[in-house]
């Protein structure tokens, strides 16, 4: 299933893509939920129930208000570092272990949503490609061999960072957490339509034009291996967004560096899980 979450006057609702329609979840089933947060808490007969549902109807996607497939995540873990050509052009070794670190939940958007910034305040903001994995079920010390178990789907997800923010401090949790940093969408793709997550084709686009490419075979810790990794050092639960890390080719390693500006549009493709698209907006604010 391709699930997305949406605005339905104003509200937050729940829905199926559907050959490029969004059919709201209640729609299939009179007992649906109505949130991505009620689905996450639901048993999974519902889910078997939205996937046996054959919706018709709907309305286009370009017509529908998305949200991100997760408005508000538990928890949005990331792991720098992932891919070697990627620490290698920041003139690092992969790490032994999956290097964490945090985004807020607060720089979460959606698909079509801008990424907004001040130029007064940074004036280095870079893309970063990723597949991200959307817990389903709570994980604590799970081995490697069955962390996949605990997986809803998939989304794509954009590491937006202001990397003068973040180099200049001791870590990268500011540089990466400005308000509209973290698009993510358009859908939650659910794991039977994705497969093995180690054999998806992954890319950034700028402008139309590809800036990063590569497999996910290439990652240094698979997904299975993050999430494992996570869960030993806290309990995921369901909602919490772990993105697994970008390839090589970033803007800011680039001769000349490559970094984004006002009007830019930049995309992350992810083979079986979708495309992201996002513009990049400039703004001053003052402070009174």
């Amino acid at each position: 299933m391709h699930l997305v979450s949406y605005l339905d006057n104003g509200t937050e609702a729940l829905g199926l893509l559907v050959d490029g329609h969004v059919v709201a979840a209640r729609d299939c089933d009179a007992q649906a939920p109505t949130t991505m947060r009620e689905l996450l808490d639901a048993p999974e007969r519902v889910l078997a129930v939205l996937r046996a549902a054959r919706p018709t109807g709907g309305k286009p996607i370009d017509e529908v208000d998305l949200l991100a497939p997760l408005p508000r995540p538990t928890n949005v873990l990331c792991v720098g570092r992932n891919y070697r050509e990627h620490a290698e052009e920041e003139g690092q070794n992969a790490p032994e272990a999956p290097a964490l670190f945090l985004k807020t939940t607060t720089s979460v958007v959606g698909h079509r949503d801008d990424v907004v910034w001040d130029p007064t305040y940074t004036t280095q903001v870079d893309y970063e490609a990723e597949l991200a994995v959307v817990i389903g079920s709570t994980a604590r010390h799970v081995g490697a061999d069955r962390a996949l178990d605990h997986v809803l789907g998939y989304t794509c997800l954009n590491d937006i960072s202001a990397r003068d923010l973040q180099f200049a401090d001791l870590q990268w949790s500011r540089g990466k957490s400005l308000d509209t940093f973290c698009p993510m969408g358009p859908a939650l793709v659910t794991t039977d339509e994705v497969g093995d997550p180690q054999r998806l084709e992954i890319r950034c686009l700028l402008n139309g034009e590809v800036v990063q490419q590569a497999n996910t075979a290439v990652m240094h810790h698979s997904v299975a291996e993050v999430i494992a990794y996570c869960s030993r050092a806290m309990t995921l639960h369901p909602g919490d967004v772990i993105a697994t890390g970008t390839p090589g080719g970033v803007g800011i390693f680039r001769q000349p560096p490559l970094l984004l500006r006002d009007g830019d549009v930049v995309e992350v493709d992810v083979e079986r899980v979708g495309r992201l698209v996002n513009r990049c907006r400039t703004t001053e604010h003052r402070i009174s």
